[in-house]
């Protein structure tokens, strides 16, 4: 992976990370037209770069996650975080796979866009504005919801956690930001893991994710220069979010994953984007 591939992918996530369109699906495509979505560092690089995004949500929302004595904003986090958890650790290998297939996030992209087309009809009168008023029985609704997210990549965390909190009564606005929250130890997880415990270069010597971001000067500028582009991109998507939603609701959304989703199969068809 070059620096500027790096960048690329880095902007990609930052920009689609809390959308709902999925953050996953886009760095598939754009790694896809680089031709290096199979490498293994390149599967790294697309998980370990959400550091920079996770930052992004704890910087603009830091008086949230330093204030000690709301404990149960943590325990909330804590319940949703689980379902999401143990998915994605008893079917990692399945989700690689998933990870890999083009043509299978397009049409994930179209599903999810059909449903984001209605979504603002269906959940017309919410009637919770904030978090405190969140219960632990309805955050662990959401994490249900963010294990399809997890089980099928192109859906989009961000769409999966914000309609689950609609379908809670949640208004778009709180749906929006209890997912930013719940995307900070789910990503912190995901990252971890990938680093730490996740073993990579199958089929050759066995690595860490630490160890293969390591292995070169290259991959571990593209890992510093991909986390910090993230973070800035992440900050200015995030806050462009939150207004646009209150403004327009999800139907412009639902139009550019479904449009989206067309071209890439397209391209997938013409063979412009390598399977």
């Amino acid at each position: 992976m070059s620096i500027f591939q790096a960048i690329i992918i880095a902007i990609v996530e930052g920009l689609t990370e809390f959308l709902p369109i999925s953050s996953t699906g886009h760095m598939v495509i754009a790694s896809s037209i680089f031709g290096i979505q199979h490498e293994q560092f390149t599967k790294l690089f697309t998980v370990a770069i959400q550091l920079g995004a996770i930052l992004a949500v704890v910087v603009l929302y830091w008086k949230k996650f330093v204030d000690f004595q709301s404990w149960q904003f943590y325990v909330k986090l804590l319940i949703a975080v689980i379902p999401a958890l143990v998915f994605g650790k008893l079917f990692d290998d399945l989700i690689d796979e998933k990870l890999g297939n083009p043509a299978f996030i397009a049409w994930m992209f179209i599903a999810g866009g059909v449903i984001l087309l209605f979504i603002d009809k269906v959940f017309r009168n919410p009637t919770i504005d904030s978090e405190k008023e969140i219960g632990y029985g309805k955050a662990f609704v959401i994490g249900l919801f963010q294990v399809l997210a997890v089980a099928l990549p192109g859906i989009s965390r961000s769409a999966a956690t914000i309609i689950g909190g609609m379908t809670q009564k949640l208004t778009r606005r709180l749906a929006a930001e209890f997912s930013f929250f719940l995307a900070v130890p789910t990503m912190a997880a995901a990252t971890g893991y990938s680093l730490f415990l996740k073993d990579w270069n199958k089929g050759g010597p066995e690595l860490k994710g630490y160890e293969l971001i390591t292995q070169s000067q290259g991959n571990i500028i593209a890992f510093v220069v991909g986390n910090v582009v993230a973070f800035v991109v992440a900050m200015l998507a995030i806050r462009f979010f939150i207004g646009f939603l209150q403004k327009h609701g999800f139907r412009v959304f639902g139009w550019y994953r479904i449009v989206t989703g067309v071209i890439l199969l397209l391209a997938i068809w013409k063979g412009w984007i390598s399977q």
